[in-house]
């Protein structure tokens, strides 16, 4: 299950919901593993640091041979040659080019063998990847031995937009860490130009074969119970899987493994779900109006400028 949108959209509070059901192994971003876990040695969702995780050093023995054997570098520049998003359109057509192909291949395998690993040590049929590039997902789309689903989660873009200007800290960097110790930060053009892109790109998908299922952020935490059940039915497990509900709107999350993505990750215990709308009131009226505006069609395509949410 590959979690895709645009990143402060509530993909990695999904992600964790998704984990606590049986037979669900959340992986968190996995498109950073390879430099802020492999690399630059950030924590992983347990709190450990990535190579110190009992988990992650199982499964990079199982999948690679080892974590020592692994060449990081080599991935890395594979990975700009082929998941960037200025590829997408390429990625997207019905055939490639033999060059193209077989890089594609080649960073598929790779994922494949990570993925596979990660199921024997979890012991978990479903795997949810929150990694959210439109990319990534077209490149695994050719990996005939990936079983792909896509989950693609939308948020009012204001909203996403406000929550990209903050300063946030990130709990899980270390002395060096290539991301630095804030999570980044974006101007409200560049929130709305990337916004559209990769929810543009995950609208396609579906078009090119591969299952999608679209959920709106707002209708998500408004009602989570219900989208749960119909996730976990577009993943397989049936609508009828056990709930970690512990209250109407309240979860009970416990330690994960996610390699990367939002702090929250490192949340453990009672959490109570609840609409995040302090941009309407955060938000100056001039931020709000560009964004809008950059975004408006697909705004209005999700359902943003109906009555339920209108400014």
């Amino acid at each position: 299950m590959f979690i895709g949108g645009l990143g402060r959209s509530g993909s990695t509070l999904l992600e964790r919901l998704l984990g606590e059901l049986p037979g669900v192994c959340g992986l968190g971003e996995v498109v950073h593993l390879w430099q802020w876990g492999l690399v630059d040695g950030e924590r992983c969702g347990c709190n450990a640091f990535f190579h110190d995780c009992p988990f992650w050093q199982e499964v990079g023995e199982r999948a690679y041979g080892g974590w020592g054997s692994f060449d990081a570098q080599a991935l890395l520049r594979l990975k700009e040659s082929i998941d960037r998003t200025r590829f997408v359109p390429t990625l997207a057509r019905q055939k490639l080019r033999p060059e193209v192909r077989a890089r594609v291949a080649e960073y598929g395998e790779i994922y494949r063998k990570l993925y596979e690993a990660v199921r024997e040590v979890s012991g978990c049929d479903v795997l949810v990847d929150s990694s959210k590039h439109t990319s990534l997902a077209y490149c695994l789309r050719w990996c005939e031995d990936i079983d792909l689903r896509a989950l693609h989660i939308v948020r009012d873009s204001r909203a996403v937009a406000h929550s990209w200007s903050k300063k946030v800290r990130r709990p899980d960097a270390v002395a060096g860490s290539t991301e630095g110790e804030f999570m980044a930060r974006w101007s409200p053009a560049k929130t709305a130009v990337h916004w559209s892109a990769q929810n543009l790109g995950f609208d396609y998908l579906g078009r090119t074969g591969v299952p999608t299922m679209r959920v709106r952020y707002e209708d998500f935490v408004r009602a989570p119970a219900d989208t749960l059940r119909a996730v976990a039915e577009f993943a397989g497990l049936g609508g009828d899987v056990a709930l970690p509900f512990v209250g109407e709107n309240t979860v009970e999350l416990s330690p994960n493994h996610q390699v990367a993505g939002n702090p929250m990750r490192f949340r453990t215990g009672p959490v109570e779900l609840r609409v995040d709308g302090a941009w309407r009131d955060g938000m100056t009226g001039a931020r709000r109006g560009l964004v809008t505006g950059m975004t408006l069609p697909m705004l209005r395509r999700y359902g943003y400028l109906g009555d339920t949410d209108r400014d």
